[in-house]
């Protein structure tokens, strides 16, 4: 996953067991797509929630950005 959204970290913050095999919530820390639409250098970086779903293997199968949380510098 941080290879695919080119961030430097991403952590697991819940994970729960499914029939098909798992769930999971993982908070990312991305450049801020606002700042980076107007073309301007920045370190904020916006705080996004993804929710993730795993095989059993846990190999990701989708994920998708489920809300944004906040800023940072």
């Amino acid at each position: 996953m941080k290879k695919t959204l080119n961030v430097k970290d991403v952590k697991v913050i819940k994970t729960a067991r499914v029939s098909d095999g798992w769930e999971a919530e993982a908070e990312v820390y991305e450049e801020s797509s606002f700042i980076k639409s107007l073309g301007l250098p920045t370190r904020v970086q916006d705080r996004n929630i993804y929710a993730v779903k795993l095989a059993d293997n846990l190999e990701i199968q989708s994920y998708d950005r489920r809300e944004k949380a906040g800023i940072t510098e």
